[in-house]
Parts: C-alpha cells; structure tokens; sequence
C-alpha cells in the first residue's frame, strides 16, 4: 500500500512531456494464472520541453519486469532504474525504440483497474491511471499514440479477443490459441486503451451515415444476457444521428463496439470504438429494467458515443481539465435526452441531482473548482462538480451564447483542437472567437469553487408602473478560497399578471417591442433592473429553466408560490414552485408541536395536479414527488434528521389521508391498458399510478395493499413489478413484505442486475433496512465484496438513501460504514472513497450526530495503510 502521506499534485506545477510517444506496439498473452505484455514503444524527444537531456521516465503500477531493450539491445540492470512505481532509463537518443515485456496477474486484481477479470472475462479499465497497471509507459493523457494490439489467448475459453480500432488480422496458433490484431489509426492518450477476452454473445447491427458509409455496430455480452441488446443498440443509432444532426460530428471508424461487464467501478467507458459498459448500465428488457433503467442507458450510451469528439478526437491535457471532456459531454447527452423526451422532466432530474447533491459537494470539505488546482488521487475527482457542474457551465455558454454562436463555437473547438489535448481554457477560447463575445469573467466559473448565492428584492412603484428587481450575488468561502469575484450569470426571468398572463418586460418606457422572458447578465455584485409599462404589481418568474447553478433567495408567500404551480408558463419554474412550497410547509413542522396544522391549501393543490388530466402527465408525475430528505437535510443549517423524517413523513401521510379517494381513482385512471411501450405519455402513467400507490401504502390503506399484491402478481414489466414491491417493503404490512421479497429473489436470483435492484430496495427502506437487516443482507448468497454494484446496492443506498436509519443517534450507522470502508480500502480504493460521502458533511448535522460522525472519519484515518484515494477524502473532510 502506498504511504499515509501521499504526494499533492498541482496545476501549477503542468509541464509538457519530456518524450513523446508515436507508436505503440502490443502483445498480450493471456493465460489463466496471469498475462504477458510485450509492448514497443516509439519515443522522440519533445521539442517543445525544456528538459533536455532529461532521463525517460515511464510510470507503473504492480508490474513485474522481465525484459527491457533499447533499439533492440538488451539494457543491463545498470542502464535503467526500476522504482516500483516508475521505469527510468537514463541515456536514450531523440528518437528509438523501446521494448518491454512486463508479467501481471489480471485474475488477482481487485481494484478493477488496469486488466483484470470479471465473470471470467479478460478486461480493461484505464481512465484514469490504469494502463499503468498493464505496462511501463508515460501515463498522462498528453501523451497521444497510434495503437496496434495483438491478442493471443486459449480459443474455446477466450473466442472473443477485442480491442480499440479496426481488426486488421486474426489466425491459429498452436496449442489451441488464437490472435486477432486491433489497429486504431487515430492517436489516443494510453487511458482510453481497452482490451476484452471472453467467451461472449455478438448482437449486430448497422449504421448509415450523412456521408453514406455503413458503420458497423457489434454488442458483446454473456449469454445470458443476449435479450437484453435491443435498447442500447437502438440508443446508439439514435445518438449517432442526432450527433450528426445538432453538433455535425460523424462517426470515423468501420466498427463500433459495446462489451458489457459485471464487474467495473465506473458506470462506463469511452475507450476508442470499444465502449466498456457496466453490466447495469446497458442491459435492458421489460421484464428487468425499469422505465428509468431504459432512460438512463439510452442517456449512457449517447454520453459514451459522444465522447467520440469531445474527449477522444479531442481530449483534455492534464487530469486538471477532466471537465473539458466530461462537463461538455454530460451537456451534449442532457440534450440529446431532452430531445428524445420531455425536456422539461430532463431538466428537473438534472436540477434535482444538482441541489441535492452536488450543493452538498460545494458546501463540504472536498469544495473544488470544476477545474481543480490540486488533488492527491485523481480518480476522488470524478465528481458531480466536476460532471455536472462542468455541465452546467456549459449550458450558461449556451444561455450566452445562443444556439446558432454556441453551434459556430463547438464547430471551431472541434476543428481547431482535432487530434490535440488541450485545456478548458481553449474551448472557451473557441466560443470567443466563434462569437466575438468577451467571456474573461464568465472563466471565473472555471476557476472559484461553491455555489453563488442569488438574493432577489423587489418593488413595485404604482404611480409610474414601473416594476424594480434587484439582484445581489455572493460566493461562499470553500476551502482554500475566500473573497472570491462576482460571476457572469445568465439569469431568465418573466412576470405574470394576477390572471397568470406573460407580461412584457420592458426595460425603458420607449421599449415597444418588448418580449416576455428576457435573459439577464449578472456580472457585478449587485444589479438593479427596472421594468416599465406595468399596470399592477407582478408575480415574479425567476431563474427560469434554472438558467444558471446557484440558490436563489427570494420571498415568496405562499399565495404566489401556488399561484405558480397553477399559471407559470415555464414548466420547470410550476414545478419548482411546488417543491418550495413543499420545503416550506416541511420545515414549519420540524420539531413543531404534533398538533401543528398542515397546510390546507397543500391538498387542494395536489388534489388539482392529481385529478386534472389535460396537465402535463409527466410534469404531473414529477410535481407529485415530495422533496427528499437528502435536499432537506441539504437545506437545514443544523440537520436533525430525525425529525425532517418525521415531519416529511407527516406531510405524505396527511395528503394520502386526505386525498385517498383521489388517489385510488388516480390509480385506476393510469392502469395499463394496452402492451406495454416508453413512450413518454406511458412512462409518465406508470409513475403517476406507482406514485399513487406509494402513498396508499404509506397510510396502510386496504385497498391500496390489494392493489399492490395484485399488481406484484400480474405485472408484465420490472417498472410495475418493483413499484409494487417497493410500497410493500415500505408499508407495515409485515408478511406482504416478506411474501414479496421471497417472490422476487426466486424469480430472479440467476440475474444479477435486478438482484443488485433487490439488494437496493431493501438497504434503502426504513422498515426493511434497518441496521441488523443491512448486515443480513451482506452475508446473503448473492452478495459479493469484489463487485462494485453489490456493494452499492447495499452499503451505498443504506448510507446514501435509507437517511433514518443511518442517521441513529447512537451513532451505530456511523460505525457500519466505517467498517465497511475499511474492509474495501484494501481490495478496491476507489469504490472505498466513494462510500465515505456521507460521513464528509459531518459538520451540516446537530451536534449529537456531528461528534460520532467525525469518530467515525477518526477511525478511518487511523486505518493502517490507508490508500491514498481515501486519505484524501478523510483527511480533507476532517480538516475542512
């Protein structure tokens, strides 16, 4: 294990390569007891590094080394220096070749990074430092290569031997071995290198493009998954169309490939032409995947596609710019989904993601820039700040900009920078000069970590019908920056009359043409804006399609927040609405009397969402959806989560009680009534009746019991068969649980993916995921410490969703995942990193439950070896 002490890396301390690499030449030999890699290196000296005469130095990780040469002579153990970590060759010409055979062993791997195996399968993860793993080589993503790969493995084990690029050769060897050569003739840095060996089922398909060539589309799975190709082979050609479509980027190889793994840390990989997919991340039929299953793979493989240009024709310099690829690329799948179905609902589910938790993350002791200027292990920084921050700051150039100069501004990033790793900084560049528009300040937003808080006053001058706003910016301290400078901010408004009418927004009295919406430019600390030709006093319509990522402070009554859930014109600003006047009504009953009234008027709005049926149903179905308990938390300056629990809980069960009858009718209003289809219209039906059915549970209503054992019983999709049982596991009813829980496993306990989803239901309930149950669960069969899914199906959605239960004031949750972190910290870092998340915001909490969270933090830390992925984590939460 490495030292407790890991080094810091900084931006500051950048400096371009002192060696280039051309070529790369690779052999595997792939045995059962390990692998052997031979690889050829072509190497120059980089002419634009000042290190001249500097030794190579080539980075590894747990290599064993069995032969190095130099243009083809053999280097004595007195020509090179090997660290461990690092290969040193000190005397080398401008340019030779390099040749090195390195041994691993992929079947012990662990860490799922570099080779390894799952399922029996030979595989690869390289982002972000894995091809170190694999063999010596200058591992940053500067370094860009021509690959060629030669695979050799047993035939009837291994039939299947892929890797990046085009098949250019295959063939018998003796004893029962094959090869087939792979040639990418694009340059690539090493961490989008793949490799995969198996005995695997080939579901084909085929692309035309604008240009008329005739893509050639392959999916690899395990046999047992072979019905579950259609979706994400359909999504890919969606994508690669509306690629074409909306960005002009068109596919540049014969063959595009997609493999599914069981095993894997991430959710999937964009490796050149070889798209390495997390098994629940791409899988798909009615009878396993859920509507948001389908959703959210068809969203992952046109996020995966489109890094094919932004990430891999163009890819980011250092690990600093991560965001360039990432932050870009979650823009460009958000709308390709919005394109594909209500946008509005999109744009609720990002919004949602972003509030509840990346606004924890830029509240909380890992604070960092979307490009960061330091970090310790660089796979903590694959973060939702990062994602979709990054992604966030994208759509305000696109707010800025407009789509016609953001169109113009891509179309130069992508010409400009085809074939190079480059910065944020050159695609903002890119934007500039498509646009003539100066965006120095809008940098900042690169640059200055946390969230901008937006304080809004208003007035309204009668006599001369004038309508004043005032906008006030401030940025939080984070860790490491204070006194930070104001941000440009695109911030959409409108103003609706007392009827709900758009009026126009005239900024002076001779602004005939005036439209409804405008969008504002934040750019000072404070801007006042004033609005003339009104007749009565406005109700404000802010930050419409949250146009910017900040919190916005205004105070609304409750009168206009449901006069906005009735009128607004913008679908996301009624939903929203609704959520603040939810959050409103939540936080009065936080440790109030039990006799506190619940607002009437709450019923009488969702009564009308409920039984009005010319609304938006998949708006509908997203209004009808209470906060959570992770945004309330977010939102309480000292969090007692018991009692947010019970005051949320207070609230469903006082609007299930009162709109019972609705609520039954609502049920049999949305009953499926012809095969099943996602359409949006048909999404949107399911979750209104499983929604309705959740809240007839929760009032342990009779009728509402048979109507879930019954849909249990019947459904024809997953999406109907785990709504049903997630009201029963989430009910009293005690024998239906377990009745339920019984059924399901032994329906599908020879899938692995809706296992993970049985696990999840379990671990994230309150009645069903209590402490000794969550420890049951990771003693049962099914459960496995070496798959990634596994582990957060149950210990991930225990601390991260099941909030009550993890939150005892014993502070035994605590306790639990602290093991647990320990225990992965030897065998998988990054997933240990990454299930230390809720322990990070220890300060956001009351004190009782602040001090054994930070015991909790104290015992990791004083872990022996700790691996420096969760040393960072630890370390900076406890310091922060």
């Amino acid at each position: 294990m490495r030292s407790n002490q890991p080094q810091t890396i900084y931006l500051s301390d950048y400096k371009v390569p002192a060696y280039l690499v051309d070529h790369v030449d690779l052999r595997f030999e792939l045995f059962e007891h390990g692998a052997r890699v031979h690889s050829i290196l072509t190497v120059r000296r980089n002419p634009q590094s000042d290190d001249v005469g500097a030794p190579l130095v080539l980075d590894g990780d747990r290599l064993v080394l069995e032969s190095l040469a130099l243009n083809g002579t053999p280097l004595d153990g007195d020509q090179y220096e090997d660290r461990g970590d690092q290969l040193v060759v000190a005397d080398v010409p401008e340019q030779f070749q390099l040749s090195v055979v390195t041994w691993i062993e992929p079947q012990n791997n662990t860490r799922l990074e570099g080779l390894y195996k799952s399922s029996g399968m030979f595989c690869t993860q390289c982002e972000a430092e894995g091809f170190r793993c694999i063999t010596f080589f200058p591992d940053r993503p500067d370094v860009m290569a021509r690959f060629r790969t030669r695979i050799e493995a047993d035939r009837s084990a291994y039939p299947v031997l892929l890797s990046n690029g085009n098949d250019i050769d295959r063939g018998d060897l003796p004893d029962g071995r094959h090869f087939v050569t792979w040639e990418d003739p694009f340059p690539k840095p090493c961490y989008l290198f793949a490799l995969v060996a198996g005995d695997l089922v080939e579901k084909r398909d085929s692309f035309r493009t604008r240009s008329g060539r005739d893509i050639d589309l392959r999916m690899y799975v395990e046999p047992r998954n072979a019905d579950k190709c259609a979706h994400a082979l359909d999504s890919l050609k969606r994508a690669m169309r509306w690629d074409e479509e909306v960005y002009g980027r068109e596919y540049d190889l014969d063959i595009f490939m997609i493999v599914a793994v069981d095993d894997f840390n991430m959710g999937a990989m964009e490796n050149k032409g070889l798209n390495i997919f997390n098994s629940s991340c791409v899988l798909a039929s009615q009878d396993t995947a859920t509507d948001a299953a389908y959703q959210r793979i068809e969203a992952i493989v046109a996020h995966e596609y489109f890094h094919n240009w932004s990430g891999n024709r163009v890819t980011c310099r250092d690990w600093f710019q991560l965001s360039l690829k990432e932050g870009f690329t979650v823009f460009r799948d958000s709308q390709f989904s919005a394109d594909m179905g209500s946008a509005t609902v999109k744009r609720i589910e990002d919004v949602t993601l972003l509030r509840t938790a990346q606004f924890a993350e830029d509240a909380g002791p890992m604070a960092h820039p979307v490009r960061p200027s330091s970090y310790i292990e660089i796979s903590n920084f694959y973060t939702l700040t990062i994602y979709e921050k990054g992604a966030e700051v994208v759509r305000m150039l696109h707010n800025l900009l407009g789509p016609e100069l953001f169109r113009k501004g891509s179309d130069l990033y992508f010409e400009r920078h085809d074939g190079q790793a480059v910065t944020t900084d050159d695609f903002v560049r890119a934007m500039e000069d498509a646009s003539g528009r100066d965006l120095s300040q809008f940098r900042l937003w690169y640059e200055q970590a946390g969230t901008p808080v937006l304080t809004v006053r208003d007035e309204f001058d009668a006599d001369r019908g004038v309508y004043r706003l005032t906008v006030e910016q401030t940025l939080p301290d984070t860790p490491g920056q204070t006194d930070k400078k104001p941000h440009h901010i695109p911030f959409a408004l409108g103003l609706l009359d007392r009827r709900g009418q758009p009026l126009p927004l005239r900024l002076a009295d001779d602004d005939t043409e005036a439209p409804t919406e405008r969008m504002l430019e934040l750019t000072e600390r404070a801007h006042t804006f004033e609005f003339h030709g009104l007749a009565e006093c406005p109700v404000p319509s802010l930050l419409r399609n949250f146009s910017a990522p900040v919190r916005l402070n205004y105070p609304w009554t409750r009168e206009q927040l449901l006069f906005l859930m009735s009128h607004d014109p913008d679908g996301f600003n009624r939903w929203d609405a609704g959520q603040r006047l939810a959050v409103d009504v939540i936080q009065s009953l936080v440790g109030a009397p039990r006799d506190t009234q619940v607002e009437p008027r709450l019923v009488t709005a969702y009564r009308h969402l409920i039984c009005d049926a010319s609304l938006d149903q998949a708006l509908v179905a997203k209004m009808l959806q209470l906060p959570s308990e992770a945004y309330l938390i977010e939102l309480a300056d000292e969090a007692d989560v018991p009692a947010i629990h019970q005051a949320r809980e207070r609230v469903l069960k006082h609007l299930a009680i009162s709109l019972r009858d609705e609520l039954v009718a609502c049920y049999r209003r949305n009953a499926q009534d012809s095969a099943y289809d996602l359409s949006p219209l048909a999404i949107a039906r399911r979750s209104l009746r499983n929604t309705a059915l959740a809240w007839l549970l929760a009032i342990n209503d009779e009728e509402g019991r048979a109507l879930a054992v019954r849909q249990f019983r019947d459904a024809d999709n997953m999406t109907d068969r785990i709504g049903a049982l997630r009201a029963l596991v989430n009910s009293d009813y005690e024998d239906d649980r377990n009745q339920a829980l019984a059924s399901f496993y032994q329906r599908y306990q020879d899938d692995p993916q809706v296992v993970e989803q049985w696990f999840s239901v379990q671990a994230a309930s309150d009645r069903a995921g209590q402490l000794p149950q969550i420890r049951a669960l990771l003693t049962h069969p099914a459960f496995d410490w070496k798959n990634p899914n596994k582990v957060r199906a149950v210990v991930g959605a225990f601390a991260g969703q099941n909030l009550a239960a993890f939150h005892q004031v014993d502070g035994s949750g605590y306790d639990f995942l602290a093991e647990q972190v320990c225990r992965l910290d030897d065998s998988n870092p990054q997933i240990a990193a990454r299930l230390v998340t809720p322990l990070t915001r220890w300060r956001k909490f009351a004190p009782a439950y602040r001090e054994r969270m930070r015991a909790a933090l104290e015992r990791i830390r004083d872990k022996p070896s700790l691996s420096r992925d969760v040393y960072e984590v630890v370390h900076k939460s406890l310091a922060g």
